[in-house]
Parts: structure tokens; sequence; C-alpha cells
């Protein structure tokens, strides 16, 4: 089996509350870095698949070394919440870091009327996502500008809520599962749930627990990934674990690095399939295939393959 020479893959990071994914993506940054690196092109490269707010804690995957070509799996992968919040008040920032906009001293809610409020949620919805958030207006950012008391109009997108179950009611908190669509806010979908109930519906617990299908059990917390490191790292064929897998011989391998085009039968792989290749366990890029002629279409060749196979 081929080694890898450097840290390639993803960490299902637990981020800890307080932190923004910046700075979950910058520890793991240093984690990784050597001594004397101080330069940040000496030091791997990292970056976060799915963003998640400072008060939000649970899954954030953060890709390390060439496997940051491959965000994208995670950025468009459904994610799954729990999350609770407060119908007594509303603040700007839809959650406990923003300012108290408007307090419902007198509402009273039942299980009864939750659950049949929650039957209008589920499904493909268009929401309007929350001002502070890192949506771009006109090249800023939505939550720059909020922050500088702009007026800021954001237009409602399509998103689905795949599911959608009450947890427990406390008082005037609500706590729900939520298993949903890129793109979606759970900071917009409390706002909705409570205006319907007729009060607030302010944040006050979210917790990611599972991005893309990955198990909540998969999850790094800070001390583990200080200690362990390299043994917290899933490799990067693991995480493209959707695609279908071809092994090249040594021969077409070298080829493949290259950027060649390959002749092969893949009784296994449809046409058009995104393909992760491999060779004696070694990454070596993506690609497509094209079924009727029989030809693998190099996509993304990773530059320690070639460095290695050269």
């Amino acid at each position: 089996m081929i080694q890898p020479t450097h840290p390639c893959g993803v960490i299902f990071f637990d981020k800890p509350k307080g932190w923004t994914s910046r700075q979950a993506v910058n520890h793991v940054i240093r984690c990784f870095s050597q001594p004397g690196q101080k330069n940040r092109k000496q030091r791997p490269k990292a970056g976060h698949a799915g963003t998640l707010d400072p008060l939000a804690t649970g899954m954030l995957p953060i890709l390390i070394g060439e496997a940051t070509r491959f965000a994208s799996m995670g950025l468009n992968a459904e994610k799954s919440y729990e999350v609770s919040f407060d119908i007594s008040f509303q603040t700007d920032t839809l959650d406990l870091e923003g300012e108290v906009l408007e307090r419902f001293p007198q509402i009273t809610i039942t299980q009864e009327q939750v659950e049949n409020i929650l039957t209008a949620f589920f499904g493909v919805l268009q929401q309007i996502p929350p001002v502070y958030s890192a949506i771009k207006v006109d090249g800023k950012r939505s939550h720059a500008l909020a922050r500088k008391g702009e007026h800021v109009t954001l237009q409602a997108r399509e998103v689905e809520i795949k599911k959608l179950d009450l947890l427990n009611i406390e008082g005037n908190i609500i706590t729900l599962r939520v298993d949903c669509s890129k793109g979606t806010y759970i900071r917009s979908l409390a706002r909705d749930i409570g205006a319907a109930l007729g009060g607030g519906g302010c944040v006050t617990m979210l917790r990611r627990i599972s991005s893309g299908g990955w198990p909540e059990q998969m999850m790094i917390k800070v001390e583990e990934l200080e200690e362990k490191k390299e043994a917290c790292i899933v490799p990067l064929q693991t995480w493209l674990r959707d695609l279908p897998e071809i092994n090249l011989t040594a021969h077409d391998g070298k080829r493949f690095v290259q950027g060649q085009r390959l002749s092969l039968c893949c009784e296994e792989v449809s046409d058009g399939d995104l393909c992760k290749v491999m060779q004696e366990g070694l990454m070596l890029g993506t690609a497509t295939y094209a079924k009727n002629m029989s030809v693998l279409q190099p996509q993304r060749v990773m530059p320690s393959a070639q460095e290695q196979l050269k």
C-alpha cells in the first residue's frame, strides 16, 4: 500500500460553544503545524464544510491538506440538528447573542398546539434567512451591514425540512430534532415556528448532530484532537464514500496523474458517474466515466499522487 506523505482527510470536529467556524479551522491548522512554520504558506491548508454559528456546537467537518479540494461534498450535504428556542421573546439576531426586540409575557402553549403547527413546516419551504448571516448583499456580508445599523432585505430561498420531531416542551422553551437540506437556517425556522404560535422564537441551544449522514459518534473534541492528532483524521477516500471507486494498475496510475484519459471497462460504474480513483490505497483523484466509450476522464488529480508516481 502506498502511504500519503502528509496529513490529508477530514476531521469531524465537535465545535465548542463560542467558537466561530474560522476559529475551529485555525485551531486544526495549529495542531498540525510544525515548529517554525510561521508562514501561512508553510502550514497545512484546512477549511470547513458548512458554517456553524458561534452559539452552536457540534459537527463541523474540517478538511485538511489536499482534501480541502472536496469541501463541496459537505457544503451540499443534508444536516441534522437539535435546537431549543424560547417563544416568550425575540432578538435581532434570532439567538441569545442579540438585543431583545419584543417580549411575549402572556404566551402559553400546549403540546397539541405545537404538533399541529409543526406540520406546516415539513417539506419544501420558502425561507427568509436571518439578517445576521454570512449572505452577501452587494458584495458585503449581511451581518456586517446589520451591525452598522443599515437596513438589509434578504430574499426568500427554497429549503426542505425532511424531518421535524418534537423532543420536549419545558415552559416556553421548545426543543426539536430537525433534518434539513443545505442552506436551511435553523434560527429562521425557530423564528417562523414561534411566530406561527403567536410569539417569538429565540434560539437558546443549537447543536448539529450530523452532516451528510455521518454519525454523531464520529465527532472529535478539542482535547482528543490535541492528544491524538493524526489518529483523528478520516481518510479522504472515506469522505468520498458515496463515489464509486476505480482501482488502477501502476502503469495506468502514472498515466492518470499525468492527466491522460484512460481506456477502461468498468461494468460496476454507470455512464457519467463521478468516481474516486485509487492505486494500492493511494487516492489519485477523481474522474468521470463515459461508459459508451469506456473512457475514464481525469477531473481532479492530487498533487501528492503526482509527486509520488512521477
